[in-house]
């Protein structure tokens, strides 16, 4: 569901790398990669295809941040790196567009549903992995079916990072508010994709928490 390769063996799945920031081997799958381009600024690779040294930083915004601030890129690198001030809205950016791209694909093999009735009855069967709602969506219709996700067999995620428009983009489609993704091929990747977006913004608005706990 990603341009990037599926691990091909355990080992490489479970791959560490040293977090500049923490000074220690950390999960790949929680870090970013950056590398050093031509003109010797700091540029991110989430595919992990850029050709040069690689330097892990933590996925998540702070972490960033502080490589950036205490000049960790240069002194990893042993040589002296620029780095833009909206790197970590680069790499924000960069997720974003990885995720959903990732829906786009999962489109294609047929494991995305769109449509209030069509994502209720699929809740029903237990076999979403993840409820996609539109940050823009009305609050009723997201009110009733996050509490047919709840009565699931199998409660799936909740991500209501993107609006409606930009979920029709990457869908192909237009007014698009509800959408599951069964469980399926690429479904791993994908989820980790999210979850490093997640350190850089929220998965869902912080008062759709806030309502959901209100009315469990």
């Amino acid at each position: 569901m990603t341009d990037q390769a599926a691990p091909k063996t355990h080992a490489e799945a479970n791959r560490q790398r040293k977090d500049i920031v923490l000074g220690e081997a950390t999960d790949e799958a929680r870090l970013i990669r950056f590398v050093a381009g031509p003109d010797g600024a700091v540029v991110p690779d989430l595919a992990r295809k850029l050709p040069g040294r690689g330097i892990w930083v933590g996925a998540d915004r702070d972490s960033v941040a502080t490589a950036a601030k205490k000049g960790l890129f240069s002194r990893a690198a042993k040589t002296k790196l620029t780095v833009g001030p909206d790197l970590a809205d680069q790499v924000e950016a960069l997720l974003a567009r990885r995720v959903l791209e990732g829906l786009g694909l999962a489109r294609k093999a047929g494991v995305i549903i769109s449509g209030y009735e069509k994502v209720v009855a699929a809740l029903a069967t237990g076999k979403v992995a993840w409820l996609i709602e539109a940050s823009d969506g009305a609050e009723d219709g997201r009110r009733k079916i996050l509490a047919a996700a709840r009565k699931a067999p199998t409660p799936p995620r909740l991500l209501g990072a993107f609006s409606s428009d930009e979920l029709g983009l990457a869908l192909g489609g237009e007014n698009v508010i509800h959408t599951a993704l069964l469980s399926g091929r690429g479904l791993d990747r994908w989820t980790l994709d999210v979850e490093r977006l997640s350190g850089f913004r929220p998965l869902s608005p912080p008062d759709w928490t806030a309502r959901e706990r209100e009315e469990g």
